[in-house]
């Protein structure tokens, strides 16, 4: 027999993990109530929601404002998870219909929480939630640079930022749920504005050189 030491699978501290389940599960009954009724739900909606009690949410919880935290990290994850880039090396069009679509997905599913970190987001006295909205218009302006390289190779560096940050503002939250809302547009016909726009802003895509022999 061999005399090397046995290894002992990790210990699985299955509290800890009921816990981070139970957390999670608070996160989604929260995100839940968002999407029924974009207002900030009370302590008690959440628990009801979740199947937990008030205690329970403030036992993982220190207040509600980390719950907010807590949600927007998890659905930046989320966001990011499911919609990677898709057909940066496509052609012109390609690439702006993919950018569209993965960017209205992103706004349809996260308006209502969007609306709630403005809302608080000048009640945090930690920061976090200015924090989180700056990298969400970040993670956005770093997705059209990716899939609009090739024009934007075009312009100078700083004309390029200054698009760039034309671009995200054109297709911020709000945008997309004026068109869904104030003006009734279906999914398809709001992603075609925004398609139509970004094809305009954008400059003309270089011709791809010949191939030297």
């Amino acid at each position: 027999m061999s005399d090397a030491p046995s290894i002992k699978p990790p210990r699985i501290d299955g509290r800890r993990l009921r816990s981070e389940r139970t957390k999670q599960l608070i996160i989604e009954a929260f995100l839940s109530l968002l999407r029924d009724n974009p207002q900030m739900p009370t302590a008690v909606e959440i628990a009801e929601r979740a199947g937990y009690s008030v205690r329970s949410i403030f036992e993982r919880f220190p207040d509600l404002n980390a719950l907010r935290v807590a949600a927007t990290d998890y659905s930046l994850a989320q966001a990011l998870a499911l919609a990677p880039p898709r057909g940066a090396d496509g052609d012109r069009p390609t690439r702006l219909r993919a950018q569209v679509n993965t960017r209205a997905h992103t706004c349809e599913r996260g308006i209502a929480l969007w609306r709630v970190l403005l809302q608080f987001a000048d009640q945090d006295e930690t920061g976090q939630l200015k924090q989180r909205v700056a990298r969400g218009r970040e993670t956005t302006i770093s997705r059209m640079a990716l899939m609009y390289k090739a024009e934007l190779a075009t312009l100078a560096e700083d004309e390029q930022r200054q698009l760039l940050i034309a671009l995200e503002a054109l297709t911020d939250m709000e945008s997309w749920a004026r068109m869904r809302e104030e003006h009734a547009l279906s999914f398809d016909e709001a992603c075609e504005v925004w398609i139509h726009a970004i094809d305009r802003l954008l400059p003309s895509t270089p011709a791809l050189e010949s191939a030297v022999a």
